[in-house]
């Protein structure tokens, strides 16, 4: 029974036979659901689904809203990120110095606030009324910054000695970043961004104070029109979990693809 319930020492994921790990999993699940299961009974809640059933189109509406900002807003965060990760390390040191003032700026305020600048005086200013494209815009800021330093430290955690092994059989700058640092420090990175990715899902969330008609928005609108609190969260809950979950299966499946580049 001790094999089934206890991993060999040192041990990895892959390591565990398959039926210990659907035993321990489904002990986890059902130690927490039974937690939980208290917890509602003992609240004594009447539940109203009927009501919030009658609105499953505008939460769907607002769940695939999300998906198409968190997914544009990734893409453009992991641009930016690895721009001002490259920045920093530039020659030019208007550009070095203003990518550490960007980074320090972004990660030292609130992303509400940010939000709210944005889109009410930036976007305003410059005659841009698209709430949607700024929400998207100050989503990729503010996860470009924390990407760019994730970038930042991969590519400072691949050793010297690589550097100058490569420098010494004659690879140009460019061919060291493709062939030597990049390799290396994309494994490195992938925990912390498969993180960063699944805050940026959530982080959406706040795009409903500018009226952006997200999942979140969407479910304080029903609470307001059932005034069924629990139905109308609990599946926004649900909601999220589906978007960010896949991310953290595709990390843990893309580290141990490129396990050999470390």
């Amino acid at each position: 029974m001790s094999t089934l319930f206890f991993a060999p020492h040192d041990s990895r994921e892959g390591d565990i036979p398959l039926p210990a790990r659907i035993l321990g999993f489904f002990t986890a699940f059902i130690l927490v659901a039974l937690i939980f299961s208290y917890a509602f009974h003992s609240l004594q809640y009447n539940w109203g689904w009927e009501l919030v059933y009658a609105y499953r189109r505008k939460f769907l509406q607002g769940w695939v809203v999300t998906v198409v900002i968190s997914a544009t807003a990734l893409l453009t965060s992991l641009l930016i990120g690895l721009f001002f990760a490259m920045a920093q390390k530039s020659r030019f040191l208007p550009l070095r110095y203003l990518s550490k003032l960007y980074i320090e700026t972004i990660r030292g305020t609130p992303l509400l606030v940010q939000i709210l600048v944005f889109f009410y005086v930036v976007a305003d200013a410059f005659g841009v009324s698209d709430r949607y494209a700024v929400g998207v815009l100050t989503l990729a800021l503010f996860s470009g910054a924390y990407i760019s330093e994730i970038i930042r430290a991969g590519i400072e955690s691949v050793g010297e000695s690589q550097l100058e092994s490569a420098r010494a059989i004659g690879l140009t700058k460019i061919q060291i970043y493709r062939y030597v640092v990049f390799p290396q420090a994309f494994r490195q990175t992938l925990p912390p961004l498969a993180g960063q990715f699944a805050s940026l899902v959530k982080d959406s969330s706040l795009l409903s104070i500018i009226a952006v008609s997200e999942f979140t928005l969407n479910a304080q609108e029903v609470n307001a029109f059932t005034y069924s609190t629990l139905e109308s969260y609990l599946p926004l809950a649900v909601g999220y979990l589906v978007l960010t979950f896949p991310i953290s299966l595709l990390s843990r499946w893309l580290e141990n693809k490129y396990r050999y580049a470390t």
